[in-house]
């Protein structure tokens, strides 16, 4: 074509085509409507006109009908420009359901070259009568169960026709038993449920035939009907029921075939067979959603097996119904409402770079640890990207020029977590929105800031006196939460004096494996107690250390025999007596007196008449000593007698000490005893005896009385201080384990004489009798028990030469006499009530 000619004539076109399309006469898409089933030759519309071309522009530039379906449909006459129909259409092979029904053109000019769109819109016309898929429903109904009001889902009728040209209504026949309800659904068709007026009897009538009818809403409107039968059936009295009367579920389109969206449970409270229960579509459903989703008979679950397409369909309501096995089978329904997403369809990509991936755990605050690069490949919103991190890690990011930083936003201990998963997680703003996740993996490196520890606070060991060196005593350990060159760890023992003597004489410590031994021999006598600090230290930088108290209890053993305290006993353990001859059965004759420098029972005494072993004038108290006669003498008994005494202990084995005692037999202690016989029983007046003897008592009791209140209150007094005073008399030892809360106590045995006379370390609920005694605490503490002389020497104006405390040296004496006070009175009663007994 020759341009050149005809330039003038095209630029004429051209400012008129823009004048036109100014004023809304042209635009760059062209929209027609016609019916559906227009004859061949129906005009649709002149596209040249519309275009503002003349009759010569349309020879000169010919125009060229292009579809991207086929050219079956339309032409355009190339003498006018007008668009014709050229075969017959129909909107319900085209469109389907689809509303609008729009078919896509383009029109191709020549010289010069352009393009314009044109869309036809198909217009629906009422050529389809509703027909239903089946001629004949049948609903089962269960007499005299089924209440009024009960609705049950008729077959829908199907048109395809669209808007006002489909089913516009339904009707039935009427009935007493049956009414028709018609509702609009989400998508603008219409339903019809059969609803139960009055209750059916089988007996009265077993089946009911109603005419279901759906007409259109066209000018010359259409109908289709179908039969619907009821049967009234005997009672299965469970139908199944769902879960839910409604799911709602949402999918994303392109999702797999095979794919399960959704497994629905059905529950029937029957057995046997009434119980199984078989899942359908009920007949609902459009035949669109049944070729997208079928449903698992047997388990409920509605699976994928068409492919689904957000912009054919957004959303597809399946009715569901599950009937059971029994006669006559029951059913329960549900609705699923299935919405359909669009896909956004490119994730982010995440980049992490980073020189190392481990971080000291003394990292301050905003440290870079790494960069975080991320790209998307779609663009707009979808390609617009969000990164976040784990938000209960000590890990954030930050914008860096076109990427992130990763920095830490807390501080760090390897101890708590050695190493951190920090999620990193990217998404678009696309709808829906996709992400992207990666896992970034930093180890926290180690630095010296835990001190070893150790497993124990207090450690307490017990060893019998007179060990071996060498002794395993116990074993500390200690841990320590560092790792690698800081977890290294030595043990030592902190140095002190005891008695002069450093402790590193007495134990020793394995500094690796923390194994204590001992150095030399203990001394139960000497103490009972000893307390050492044992140190363990990590070889960090700088180096870090602890401490932990370990209490080493000595155990008494039996290495002491006993020796007797009579202050007459002259060489070879000799003890005389003399008797007189008119002594009676039960006269004490002497008391042997021994103590045992040992404990417990390697202390408890136990005595008897060795020699000679047929004897038969004198007997021993086994646990006191005492030697009493068993009868009176005769005038052929010996004058003097030999007694030769054994003193035991109870240890193991027990050890012992003998002591003779001489006997002489008498009479001038007879005469004077024989006088005081007289003298006692010849009275001045028996009446005077008995009023004095009463005067005596009272008295006696009074001042008993006075002195034991006096005491009493001055208990309570000392018991509101914190120091701890008093002492403790006790029947028998008992061996006790001492530990950091034992308190020392003063020990005394309670049959009439002062035999040993011991301080120990005992604990508060001991259940002898205490008056706790007043020590002050340090740091090592030695118990020693005390002989006789040391207790005369206790109880004298002298102070413990361990107590620092003036008051308190002073309340321990002041207590200690108090309770000899209190034993002067009580001997004082016994001896005055003896006394007054023999008169």
């Amino acid at each position: 074509m020759d341009f050149q000619s005809s330039g003038k004539d095209w630029k004429w076109q051209v400012v008129y085509f823009f004048f036109l399309y100014s004023w809304g006469w042209v635009s760059g898409q062209l929209r027609y409507s016609i019916a559906e089933e227009s004859e061949p030759g129906t005009l649709v519309g002149n596209v040249a006109r519309d275009l503002g071309l003349n009759l010569a522009d349309i020879v000169k530039r010919r125009l060229i009908l292009e579809s991207d379906r086929n050219y079956r449909y339309f032409i355009i006459d190339q003498n006018t420009g007008a668009l014709i129909v050229k075969d017959r259409i129909d909107r319900e092979t085209l469109c389907d359901s689809i509303i609008p029904c729009l078919y896509p053109l383009e029109l191709n000019i020549e010289n010069p070259f352009e393009l314009f769109s044109i869309e036809i819109e198909i217009l629906d016309v009422n050529d389809n009568s509703p027909t239903f898929s089946t001629s004949d429903q049948v609903i089962a109904i269960t007499e005299l169960i089924t209440n009024p009001g009960v609705r049950f889902p008729l077959v829908t009728a199907q048109d395809a026709d669209v808007g006002i040209n489909g089913v516009s209504q339904y009707k039935i026949n009427p009935s007493p038993w049956f009414s028709l309800s018609v509702k609009n659904r989400n998508d603008g068709t219409l339903i019809a449920e059969l609803v139960l007026e009055k209750t059916l009897d089988r007996e009265e009538k077993g089946q009911h035939s109603l005419l279901l009818t759906a007409v259109d809403g066209g000018e010359k409107p259409r109908s289709g009907s179908t039969q619907i039968t009821i049967v009234v059936l005997d009672i299965n009295d469970n139908a199944p029921v769902f879960d839910q009367s409604t799911y709602k579920i949402s999918l994303v389109e392109n999702i797999p075939l095979k794919t399960v969206i959704l497994k629905l449970n059905a529950t029937d409270l029957d057995e046997a067979v009434n119980a199984e229960i078989s899942y359908s579509f009920d007949d609902h459903i459009l035949d669109s959603a049944r070729k997208i989703f079928d449903i698992n008979p047997n388990t409920g679950e509605i699976y994928i097996k068409g492919f689904v397409d957000y912009e054919v369909t957004k959303s597809y309501e399946l009715f569901v119904k599950a009937i059971d096995g029994g006669t006559p089978k029951l059913e329960g329904r549900c609705l699923v409402q299935i919405e359909v997403e669009d896909v956004n369809d490119n994730s982010p990509e995440i980049i992490f770079t980073s020189k190392t991936r481990e971080v000291p755990e003394d990292a301050p605050i905003g440290t870079v640890v790494g960069f975080i690069t991320v790209r998307d490949k779609d663009s707009g919103r979808n390609g617009e990207v969000q990164v976040d991190v784990s938000s209960d890690l000590p890990f954030k990011i930050q914008p860096f020029k076109n990427r992130y930083s990763l920095v830490t936003s807390n501080y760090l201990d390897r101890e708590k977590t050695a190493q951190y998963n920090i999620k990193v997680t990217a998404s678009d703003l696309g709808s829906p929105a996709l992400k992207n996740q990666t896992i970034i993996i930093f180890n926290v490196s180690d630095v010296n800031d835990n001190a070893p520890v150790f497993v124990q606070s207090v450690y307490s060991t017990y060893i019998k006196e007179n060990n071996e060196p060498g002794t395993l005593l116990c074993t500390v350990s200690a841990v320590d939460p560092d790792a690698g060159s800081d977890f290294g760890i030595t043990y030592s023992i902190v140095e002190g004096q005891i008695h002069g003597s450093p402790i590193s004489s007495f134990v020793y410590i394995n500094s690796n494996n923390g194994n204590i031994y001992v150095q030399r021999p203990f001394d139960y006598e000497y103490f009972q107690i000893l307390q050492i600090t044992a140190m363990v230290e990590d070889s960090g930088s700088p180096r870090l250390t602890s401490n932990a108290s370990v209490f080493i209890f000595i155990l008494d053993t039996n290495d002491n025999a006993p020796s007797v305290l009579n202050s007459d006993v002259s060489d070879g353990f000799i003890v005389r007596e003399k008797v007189s001859q008119s002594a009676s059965a039960g006269y004490l004759v002497s008391k042997i007196s021994a103590v045992d420098l040992d404990s417990g029972y390697n202390a408890w005494l136990m005595y008897r008449i060795l020699e000679p072993i047929s004897q038969t004038l004198f007997q021993i108290s086994t646990y006191t000593g005492e030697i009493r006669t068993i009868r009176g003498f005769h005038e052929m008994d010996i004058a003097e007698q030999h007694l030769v005494i054994l003193v035991s202990d109870h240890g193991e084995p027990a050890l012992s000490a003998t002591v003779t005692v001489i006997v002489n037999v008498v009479d001038a202690i007879q005469q004077e005893f024989t006088h005081s016989q007289d003298f006692i029983s010849n009275p001045p007046t028996s009446t005077n005896l008995t009023l004095y003897l009463i005067i005596s008592l009272v008295a006696i009791t009074l001042v008993f009385l006075t002195t034991f209140i006096i005491l009493f209150v001055k208990c309570l007094k000392r018991d509101s201080c914190n120091t701890s005073c008093g002492f403790c008399f006790s029947d028998k030892y008992q061996a006790n384990h001492y530990t950091d809360q034992y308190k020392p106590t003063l020990y005394l045995n309670s049959d009439g004489t002062l035999k040993y006379m011991e301080v120990r370390m005992a604990p508060p609920e001991s259940q002898a009798q205490c008056y706790q005694a007043c020590f002050p605490s340090t740091t090592d503490t030695f118990v020693q028990p005390m002989n006789f002389t040391q207790v005369k020497d206790f109880l004298g104006e002298s102070i413990p030469t361990h107590t620092t405390n003036t008051n308190e040296a002073k309340q321990v004496r002041e207590v200690l006499l108090d309770f000899f006070i209190l034993i002067e009175i009580t001997f004082i009663l016994n001896c005055t009530v003896n006394m007054f007994g023999n008169i």
